[in-house]
């Protein structure tokens, strides 16, 4: 039964009492939170009406004193000027939208990826966001190619030097594969080779990246021959045929302290 507008009473699995509220907009029914307090619940719920009905607030003007929490503002906001609901807080500008991951870290996308994250919710553990897919946590860098073990300013850059500026033109990829560092010695570019295993083997270095790529994978071949029992991530090339990628396997060099690497 309705307390306030907007809000209802409901009990947790432990019988406790808690107070929702929700909106309905554009005939869209909508959650506004779970609140201890009746008060709070319809204070949000005045909230969420002064934004789709009295057109109050920007994305500009959310603080700590409002019952709303960020991700619902900007959905209502979003849903408000945009006309388009989504359940994850994006406001959708011409070119770009904005991802508001909280109060300080705001995100920048391209505005094809807007599809896709209306459905996927980014979270952030450390320096790391994630979005959760088919049940995996997934690095959202994957999307741009750039593996899980990746070092900003080394593997890849920021072009305007914006962590969260995550739009195509803004990321460029500097080394592709798994275990590749690019060198220059004398003006002159080498690609250096690693692997780890506790720690990291240098495995040699080369004139190009593919062969730098494949020397990788050629190093980890020989470690798992040798008993070694941990998951490599494979280097895959699309850039040379079948026939060329095993030429180049066959011939790359490999250190002697690779190949003959075991663990006593």
């Amino acid at each position: 039964m309705s307390l306030l507008p907007g809000v209802y009473k409901a009990k947790k699995a432990n019988g406790s009492t808690y107070y929702r509220a929700s909106v309905t907009y554009k005939n869209k029914h909508i959650s506004l939170g779970s609140f201890n307090e009746p008060l709070d619940a319809n204070l949000a719920y005045t909230e969420a009406r002064d934004i789709i009905d009295n057109n109050l607030y920007t994305v500009n003007d959310y603080n700590s004193d409002f019952k709303l929490s960020l991700e619902k503002f900007i959905i209502l906001l979003n849903f408000r000027d945009n006309k388009i609901y989504c359940k994850t807080p994006i406001y959708l500008s011409k070119d770009y939208f904005t991802y508001y991951l909280s109060d300080d870290i705001q995100l920048l996308f391209d505005v094809q990826d807007y599809f896709y994250y209306s459905y996927h919710k980014i979270m952030k553990r450390g320096n790391h966001l994630f979005i959760s897919d088919y049940d995996m946590q997934m690095n959202i860098l994957s999307r741009f190619g750039i593996h899980n073990y990746a070092v900003v300013n080394r593997d890849y850059v920021f072009v305007n030097g914006n962590p969260y500026d995550f739009r195509y033109s803004n990321i460029k990829v500097i080394n592709p594969y798994y275990g590749v560092t690019k060198i220059t010695k004398n003006n002159k570019d080498r690609y250096l080779t690693k692997i780890h295993v506790k720690g990291d083997l240098i495995v040699g270095i080369y004139s190009t990246e593919i062969e730098a790529a494949i020397a990788y994978n050629k190093a980890s071949d020989y470690l798992k021959k040798n008993g070694i029992k941990k998951n490599f991530p494979q280097n895959y090339i699309n850039e040379i045929s079948g026939p060329e990628y095993l030429r180049i396997y066959k011939k790359i060099n490999v250190r002697y302290n690779v190949i003959h690497y075991t663990i006593n």
